[in-house]
């Protein structure tokens, strides 16, 4: 699948959801509690009533600001940060004195953040245009680098994982929650581009996965399989899940494809 072409068609994709023209994927159908969608992926009550609740798309796949173990004054980075919702927890985190940077290549979604941050008065947070495939950062000027749920999306992975390893500082650690393959997927939903945008049709295999995050230099690599959950309802009307679920054979399941894993590792 072209790159490029897969990078304009999830550019294009998210900005409708940030403007509220699409309701996301088939994992966040319309008409979802996102705060009871965000409780059975990890989040707290405690988490969810403290931030922008604009923030909070129902796009998740886990809670890489748990797994991070954040520190005060600490500064941490969220490639594809939508509107917001981990860089608002992480800020709560690090305090007045740490400080959060967001990066998403759609320019609503950056513009969404922004607006969340300036509505409550989130002044430790800031959020930058850019692809995580060539971050708009420092060299060795991040404590932490988060994601959710999106680097599957990347059609260039090995090059986002060298980018994360070079603004981390010496000793610095990346916290990620994302979705990968325990087996191959059909070639029908490997080809399909409403599969990629779903986080369905860009997931690698865990093993290549492990191989391409210890190729970055990190070390320490540790990777976690949350759940087995492919969260598209097998009944969904929704066409991206449609055409997911079409592409499976008879009596087969996302469930026997799809993990949602959470990545660890050091500078």
């Amino acid at each position: 699948m072209d790159k490029k072409k897969v990078r304009e068609i999830v550019r294009e994709a998210y900005g409708k959801i940030a403007q509220g023209q699409s309701c996301g994927c088939s994992c966040s159908p319309c008409g979802i509690d996102v705060k009871q969608f965000a409780r059975s992926i990890g989040y707290t009550e405690e988490e969810l009533e403290n931030i922008p609740q604009e923030a909070n798309l129902a796009l998740s796949c886990g809670n890489p600001t748990a797994l991070a173990n954040l520190k005060e004054e600490e500064v941490v980075l969220d490639l594809g940060s939508g509107a917001g919702f981990d860089c608002f927890l992480a800020s709560a985190r690090v305090g007045k004195k740490g400080r959060v940077i967001g990066v998403d290549m759609t320019p609503e979604m950056v513009e969404k953040a922004r607006d969340n941050a300036k509505k409550n008065g989130i002044e430790n947070v800031e959020f930058r245009l850019g692809e995580i495939e060539n971050l708009p950062l420092a060299d060795n000027s991040v404590d932490v680098v988060i994601s959710n749920c999106v680097i599957n999306l990347s059609a260039d992975k090995p090059r986002v994982f060298q980018e994360m390893y070079r603004v981390l500082k010496p000793g610095g650690r990346i916290a990620i929650s994302d979705t990968a393959l325990t087996k191959e997927l059909p070639r029908k939903i490997r080809e399909s581009i409403k599969a990629y945008v779903d986080c369905v049709g860009g997931a690698i295999l865990i093993d290549e996965y492990r191989r391409i995050v210890e190729a970055s230099g990190l070390k320490s690599v540790k990777i976690t399989i949350k759940d087995t959950s492919s969260c598209v309802d097998p009944n969904t009307k929704d066409p991206i899940g449609r055409a997911i679920l079409d592409g499976l054979g008879e009596n087969e399941s996302l469930e026997e494809y799809v993990a949602s894993i959470y990545v660890r590792g050091r500078k």
